[in-house]
């Protein structure tokens, strides 16, 4: 079957012409026209699909809510290909709440997710900003993390089986309800987090958990980047488990929502320089601002912090959330010259910040904006112009900009990309700090079960490197 005749072999109502979000990215960057676009309804047709695909040689590019920010929905380079969005499959197959189970289809929004399974009486953890428009298939292909890391863990973390087509149309039938299960080799974990390089999620069952009785919300104002990692363990030694997120935030943050979105309110009427945003879910017999009250007088005598809110209604944690929230809309509405999704070890992140800021000083006069999930390592490290300077005269320093501040990351033995992915955008830092046996590894299991390369090609592994 030749590409042309591709689109006639198919149903007629499971095509439709490329449309413009199809050919674009989160941040507006556009990739190579489709073809055509696919809709399946079912894992069937989803295999229809891909089979027809292999036999006409096609590549194929799946598509869930193409919130990814490392153009990992979008080709760059080579021939046309397929794009295959699971935007009709969104029904919620099963919810099990004995279980602490829901079974979903990829196409479901993260939001729809977590409303059926608080109708359910229980919590399904995951939170991003774009929850509201990201769908579960991008979220278990990404591994994708959000604020609910340090408690709950990462999508990976979350999913207990999967529905999958594997390249050759083959459907894998893995939506198991099992905690434990030995049985050979774990195709779940290697299809989470591979960004459809190796077949096509189409559903999942994940894990559910019951809802904290009672929620906390507090903003405290740190001394420093290293008073906040230590206020993180003197958290952690009165509340434990119970805390849900551990935001750190940086004055530029603050200072760019002031800026860019004056609508959002700030906490404090001075922009302090840190401060760390927790939220603790507690049991019904344990009120979490009894907490939160103990922890700031205890940060407040070690030194550790100087002032801060408890939300004392639903309304105020909302603000406090919408301001953290926020940041990164500010961060793009700024236009940044560089962005960094970066993860360290928890104990190392003052010192990088220190070594960093000095590091750049040396390089470029830039604003450096640093915020994200301290409590599980995790930073988004972004650079701005300074005032009164565009963004298009850093054009020829970004790159090296860029490339500094990952080297200083994989000096501390972190990683360059710690929740967004790898995707096309990053692919030639794989290249550059992956252990070889492991890039090795990656190669042999893609070729193994796509041996045509023709599943999301160039992205985590370049086109080139197979």
């Amino acid at each position: 079957m030749t590409a042309e005749a591709l689109r006639v072999a198919l149903p007629a109502d499971l095509t439709c012409d490329v449309r413009e979000d199809d050919i674009r990215d989160e941040r507006g960057r556009e990739g190579i026209a489709p073809l055509f676009t696919a809709l399946p309804r079912t894992v069937e047709e989803v295999s229809q699909i891909m089979r027809a695909c292999a036999e006409a040689g096609v590549p194929i590019i799946p598509r869930a809510g193409g919130t990814g920010l490392v153009q990992g929905q979008i080709a760059t380079e080579g021939p046309a290909p397929v794009l295959i969005s699971l935007e009709r499959m969104n029904r919620v197959r099963a919810v099990h709440p004995k279980d602490n189970i829901i079974i979903v289809e990829a196409g479901c929004i993260l939001a729809d997710v977590q409303a059926v399974a608080a109708e359910a009486y229980r919590l399904f953890p995951l939170s991003l900003a774009a929850e509201g428009t990201c769908r579960i298939g991008g979220n278990l292909a990404t591994n994708a993390g959000g604020v609910n890391v340090l408690r709950y863990g990462n999508a990976r973390d979350l999913c207990l089986g999967l529905e999958a087509v594997l390249p050759d149309g083959s459907i894998w039938h893995g939506l198991k309800r099992l905690r434990k299960d030995n049985t050979g080799y774990d195709l779940k974990n290697l299809l989470v987090g591979s960004e459809g390089t190796l077949g096509i999620i189409t559903a999942a069952s994940l894990r559910l958990f019951p809802r904290p009785a009672r929620c906390g919300t507090a903003l405290f104002r740190v001394t420093s980047p290293e008073a906040a990692v230590d206020l993180l363990a003197l958290a952690q030694g009165m509340a434990g488990e119970l805390i849900s997120a551990f935001e750190l935030i940086d004055a530029t943050g603050q200072e760019l929502l002031a800026e860019t979105m004056p609508q959002v309110r700030l906490p404090f009427e001075d922009i302090p320089s840190w401060s760390v945003l927790v939220e603790l879910g507690t049991p019904s017999l344990i009120d979490p601002n009894d907490l939160f009250e103990t922890l700031f007088e205890a940060a407040v005598e070690q030194g550790l912090a100087d002032d801060g809110i408890i939300a004392q209604s639903e309304g105020q944690a909302a603000e406090l959330w919408q301001m953290r929230e926020s940041i990164p809309e500010a961060n793009r509405l700024t236009g940044g010259i560089a962005f960094h999704d970066i993860s360290l070890p928890t104990s190392d992140i003052p010192e990088f910040l220190a070594l960093a800021e000095a590091m750049l000083a040396e390089m470029a006069e830039v604003r450096i904006g640093a915020f994200g999930h301290v409590g599980d390592g995790n930073l988004h490290y972004n650079l701005f112009p300074v005032a009164g300077r565009a963004k298009t005269e850093y054009a020829q320093v970004a790159a090296g900009l860029t490339r500094a501040v990952h080297d200083l990351v994989h000096d501390f033995g972190g990683s360059f990309s710690a929740e967004h992915g790898v995707g096309r955008m990053k692919s030639a830092e794989l290249e550059r700090y992956g252990d070889p046996v492991r890039l090795d590894a990656m190669r042999r299991i893609k070729t193994a079960l796509d041996p045509h390369g023709l599943m999301n090609p160039g992205a985590v592994l370049a086109s080139e490197a197979r």
